[in-house]
């Protein structure tokens, strides 16, 4: 995969010794430019990390070399923001969200390990634009889902998880159409991340996706992530309900077109 990488970006058109976890000196530079960018809008957002990163890193590596190690990052980055917002997480919604993707998540794991995901990653971007133009125009709902339709948006989201390494819109969707609020909304999220997060290594393992090359390629990274998520964290704090509201709907279109840019490019 470095071939499409170097057509991409020419710039790095000196190849290393493959001895960073995988990685050529040029796409561990590249890869860590792309992991602080994403982490700022984890930090701000939440969410929005591991489909950033993957999307980038996809033009240099295979998803199923890049997946496991996000997963990692994901979970470092939820952890460091977990004792700033234990407080405002939804408990009642957050169990059977996290129950559905644990039910779900094997088949997501099979698929990564043995489908084609092009065609998956198309509709869930058609899914998320149509839910996300809902939102833009003021469709919210009047009180929150009882734990049937939690444990169906984890399911979905399960299934994203394990095919993709993207866990967040469905999850996302389902808290900032409900009356939980930006604040309660964006720490469920976080904390959701945790548990859908290990499931998913979990189960990775199971298909042999995780290896010592993935976790030194998260070691690598990890310092990035930590300064990105500190930094959008910060920003987060001043932040107008109403205008991170309106970022959160800009950065759901921008990943599901990214998604659908990539299942298109896959495709051909």
């Amino acid at each position: 995969m470095d071939r499409v990488f170097f057509v991409f970006c020419p710039c790095f058109s000196l190849r290393f010794p493959h001895s960073f976890g995988g990685m050529s000196l040029a796409i561990l530079g590249y890869s860590v430019i792309c992991v602080f960018l994403a982490a700022i809008v984890r930090g701000y957002s939440g969410f929005g990390f591991s489909l950033l990163v993957i999307t980038a890193l996809s033009l240099a590596m295979k998803p199923a070399e890049i997946v496991p190690s996000i997963f990692m990052l994901e979970i470092a980055a939820s952890l460091h923001l977990l004792p700033g917002i234990w407080k405002d997480i939804h408990w009642k919604s957050l169990v059977p969200l996290t129950l559905g993707c644990l039910l779900a998540t094997p088949l997501g794991v099979h698929l990564l390990a043995n489908v084609p995901a092009a065609p998956m990653q198309v509709a869930l971007a058609i899914f998320v634009l149509a839910a996300t133009g809902f939102l833009w125009f003021g469709y919210a709902l009047k009180s929150m889902p009882g734990a049937v339709a939690a444990t169906a948006v984890g399911g979905a989201a399960g299934l994203a998880n394990g095919a993709f390494g993207i866990a967040g819109p469905p999850v996302i969707l389902f808290y900032f159409a409900s009356p939980a609020g930006n604040i309660a909304g964006r720490a469920s999220v976080i904390a959701y991340f945790i548990a859908t997060d290990v499931i998913g290594l979990s189960f990775q393992s199971r298909e042999g996706l995780v290896t010592w090359e993935a976790f030194l390629r998260a070691l690598l990274l990890l310092p990035a992530l930590l300064a990105g998520v500190w930094l959008g964290a910060r920003s987060f704090k001043g932040a107008d309900p109403a205008v991170f509201r309106r970022w959160v709907l800009v950065i759901l279109a921008v990943l599901a077109i990214l998604t659908a840019a990539k299942g298109l490019y896959l495709l051909q």
